[in-house]
């Protein structure tokens, strides 16, 4: 099933369910995919899709860091609903030791010696955990391992 159709799916459950939330998240996502696929003049392969979805994960991690750095709860607690609903149609997470494994194979294959290296390993290692990883994450852990 294509993230799409699950997206409809979800959708009609929602509506049928009347969770309001899930419902305006969804659309949300389907507004983003459609924007990306009229975009780009095509319907969007699954790696395109992710990235849309990595996006919007994004988009609302910013916001919830923002909100509460204001202190606006109000704000903060909708985003995190939202980010949760979101979460739910992308892949599983790799934990920190997962990604620390690739950080280390992949300095291994490239002979990344020092942080000069930084651009060359980030661009092998980005490929692999493309939408299962957070981009700062993978960033900190190849700092950490090239210094």
């Amino acid at each position: 099933m294509s993230l799409l159709e699950r997206l409809n799916e979800d959708m009609k459950q929602a509506m049928r369910n009347k969770e309001k939330d899930k419902l305006t998240v969804i659309r949300m996502i389907k507004a983003s995919i459609q924007n990306e696929s009229i975009k780009l003049g095509s319907d969007l392969n699954e790696e395109q899709e992710l990235t849309v979805l990595s996006r919007e994960v994004k988009q609302r991690k910013d916001s919830l860091h923002e909100f509460e750095k204001a202190g606006r709860e109000d704000l903060v607690e909708k985003i995190r609903t939202e980010l949760q609903f979101v979460e739910i149609y992308m892949p599983k997470q790799l934990s920190e030791d997962e990604v620390s494994q690739i950080v280390q194979e992949t300095v291994a294959e490239t002979g990344a010696k020092s942080k000069a290296d930084m651009g060359k390993v980030m661009a092998a290692i980005m490929p692999k955990v493309k939408g299962k990883a957070d981009g700062a994450l993978v960033n900190k852990l190849v700092q950490q391992h090239l210094s």
